[in-house]
């Protein structure tokens, strides 16, 4: 079967040959006629791979890739802001900016570690990274019992993948075929069962009952995650080979597509090192944020709900989502629907119930028991962009009515 630019294995191991080569042929040291390499030159050769890039260049691509990163004289000024006790907008508008530009960087640490490792381990990068900051975001929230911000935090998240970010790449694309799975459906459909228990049996039901339910549900969830990482990455991994079109939207063979392997521009090390320290930096900008909520919701009358909602997802997937919408503008909307779905998917399947995991085992009673009015938010949402999808085509009014949909949603929880 012929490989699509999103075959797992082939085009890396094109990658790496080309690059091993370039190395040999142009930089090889220690052979007759050259002078010996240094000690560091020997150092860094343990450390690094033939043919990667260097670590300066890898600091400088960290560093000047995008112009988000201006964004990250926020961090010391969220930092100052907390300890010294500011105004809560300022500690809130501080800690929010600084996340923005540690999304981005988070985003594309993985991304450049994926490229030098295997098509399986760099799929399950990206799946483990895909919604890093709202896990750490949510974690966080949890930890300070802020057990609302982080409910309504991973349903924004949702929402606003398959609402906004969705709606505002049909905008940007052409049409497209596009075959929509039934994952979504299964998650929408478990997070309602435990608010429609609650509403049918909270007087007559102990409490213990409802954790019983958001636990047990958490576990099976997390379950289908991992069976379906296995069939995404292994066993049916060519359902989910992007599909190449001309302007027309018409399909072009895989043996006509011609593009040049996308080389790393950061060495393992670097990229390593970097997701841990971008990692740890979030969580960090991720605690404070959290920390003046109350007080910003307080003070200036912002609903916290709202804050969870609406805010927080945009923090959290501002640089994704411009992805996203930049590559439909591409004619490429068979990619963009699959992050927006997928990201979708990996928030209600595996971020949110790993939330109810960790806070079962460090005694924060977060339930899946969502308020009414958010179970029937998000059941109409699924509703309506299965039936968008249903038919496997999409277009620009397709689009505005997901993009109307998301901000009557967010202007009903402001005013909640």
């Amino acid at each position: 079967m012929p490989h699509s630019e999103s075959s797992p294995l082939l085009p890396r191991q094109r990658r790496s040959t080309r690059r091993r080569s370039t190395y040999q042929n142009g930089h090889s040291s220690d052979v007759e006629g050259l002078p010996p390499r240094s000690l560091g030159s020997r150092f860094s050769a343990l450390v690094k791979a033939e043919g990667e890039p260097t670590y300066p260049q890898s600091v400088k691509f960290i560093l000047t890739n995008s112009y988000l990163n201006l964004l990250l004289v926020f961090i010391p000024l969220s930092i100052a802001a907390h300890h010294a006790n500011w105004d809560a907008a300022l500690r809130f508008s501080f800690s929010f900016l600084a996340i923005v530009p540690l999304a981005k960087l988070l985003g594309e640490s993985t991304e450049q570690l994926s490229l030098t490792v295997g098509g399986t381990l760099a799929g399950l990068l990206n799946a483990s990274f895909g919604n890093a900051v709202e896990i750490i975001v949510g974690i966080a929230a949890l930890l300070a019992d802020e057990l609302r911000i982080v409910q309504t935090s991973m349903l924004g998240s949702i929402l606003s993948n398959i609402l906004l970010v969705l709606g505002c790449s049909f905008l940007a694309g052409k049409n497209a075929n596009y075959c929509s799975g039934s994952l979504m459906t299964l998650a929408c459909i478990t997070l309602i069962i435990p608010a429609a228990f609650y509403g049918t049996h909270s007087a007559n039901r102990p409490e213990h009952d409802l954790d019983v339910i958001s636990r047990g549900t958490a576990v099976v969830l997390l379950l289908t995650y991992v069976i379906y990482i296995f069939f995404q990455l292994g066993s049916h991994s060519h359902l989910f080979e992007e599909v190449h079109r001309d302007d027309l939207g018409n399909v072009i063979p895989d043996d006509q597509v011609v593009e040049e392997p996308e080389v790393p521009e950061m060495n393992q090390v670097t990229a390593g090192i970097a997701l841990i320290i971008v990692t740890v930096v979030t969580a960090f900008c991720a605690d404070y944020l959290v920390a003046s909520i109350e007080e910003f919701a307080e003070r200036y009358h912002v609903p916290k709900t709202f804050i969870g909602l609406i805010l927080l997802p945009i923090v959290a997937n501002a640089a994704e989502h411009a992805t996203s919408v930049v590559m439909a503008a591409k004619n490429r909307m068979e990619l963009t629907i699959g992050i927006c779905i997928g990201s979708s998917i990996q928030i209600a399947v595996f971020a949110l119930p790993l939330m109810i995991v960790i806070g079962w085992a460090t005694g924060h009673n977060l339930t899946l028991h969502f308020e009414t009015f958010e179970t029937v938010v998000l059941f109409s949402s699924v509703l309506l962009v299965n039936s968008l999808l249903q038919d496997g085509k999409t277009n620009y009014m397709e689009g505005l009515m997901l993009i109307s949909l998301y901000f009557v949603i967010g202007l009903a929880f402001w005013v909640s």
